[in-house]
């Protein structure tokens, strides 16, 4: 497997600046929701690059930061069936924080002003700054992102409109385990107890999704909270229905629209998020 670290080493192993060249960010910690997201990638490019960064900026805790779940070798182990076409791009720090391991400030306007940009300070910034970076340096045809991660998703398609470098976003599909658990490198730090009370965020989602219309918001939100933090240890961040165009968080339902669900709960002190499009009546 072709693995690199710096831009210049990784500009050197593509093979013609006229194929396709498709990009997975990762963070590590790889699972079945980014293989299918390389998978696509793979399928649909000459080469993708698929690169492994923990970016300290993007969290909010230290010891979210310190206990986020690291494997390189089991990482690359599961992307060998992929070897022919990947460039394992793995950048250190000065790579792509030359100036200092800071954020550049953005303004998304309502994209960042609700669920996880409210509940967590900078965050946004700091994702920007790496996806930023990574585009900047790589110049990728396409580059490919998952739903679970929505609003992160739509963030990334506006900062890449902003800066206007003609890569198309690809937006993939959330994956789950069998249960029914959005895939997640957190899922790693969980107990199996904890693991098995979780199925219930995407149950009760899920029964919510089948009876949105006749509940106000309001009443969305008091049953998910109940049924979730009936679970010792289990604590509701928010529950918020809004429209994917603005993520602005909605108090009625109108049956015109497309909306949402998005929430993030404690499961422990493992914080973990999810989202499902409303099925329209």
């Amino acid at each position: 497997m072709v693995i690199v670290h710096t831009a210049e080493e990784l500009q050197n192993k593509v093979k013609s600046k006229k194929s396709s060249l498709g990009l997975v960010p990762t963070m590590g910690a790889l699972h079945l929701g980014h293989l299918s997201l390389i998978k696509r990638a793979t399928d649909e490019n000459k080469q993708v690059v698929v690169s492994i960064y923990v970016n300290p900026t993007q969290f909010n805790r230290t010891e979210d930061l310190e206990n986020y779940p690291t494997d390189l070798t089991k990482d690359i182990d599961l992307l060998k069936p992929f070897e022919k076409k990947l460039i394992l791009y793995i950048p250190a720090h000065e790579e792509l924080y030359p100036d200092g391991i800071k954020s550049k400030k953005y303004d998304f306007g309502s994209l960042t002003a609700y669920m996880e940009g409210a509940q967590r300070p900078g965050h946004f910034d700091g994702v920007a700054t790496i996806v930023e970076a990574l585009l900047e340096k790589i110049r990728p045809s396409k580059a490919y992102f998952g739903e679970k991660d929505f609003q992160q998703l739509q963030v990334i398609k506006a900062l890449n409109q902003h800066l206007a470098l003609g890569i198309e976003i690809i937006s993939c599909p959330l994956i789950r385990e069998e249960s029914g658990l959005a895939y997640s490198s957190r899922n790693s730090l969980l107990s199996l107890e904890q693991k098995s009370n979780a199925l219930v965020i995407h149950q009760t989602l899920e029964y919510l999704n089948k009876n949105a219309y006749d509940w106000s918001v309001a009443e969305m939100e008091l049953y998910f909270k109940s049924k979730v933090e009936a679970i010792k240890d289990f604590e509701v961040d928010y529950f918020s229905i809004a429209e994917p165009s603005n993520l602005i968080p909605v108090k009625q339902l109108d049956s015109r629209k497309a909306y949402r669900m998005f929430v993030a709960v404690f499961v422990g002190k493992t914080r973990l998020i999810d989202t499902v499009e409303l099925v329209r009546k």
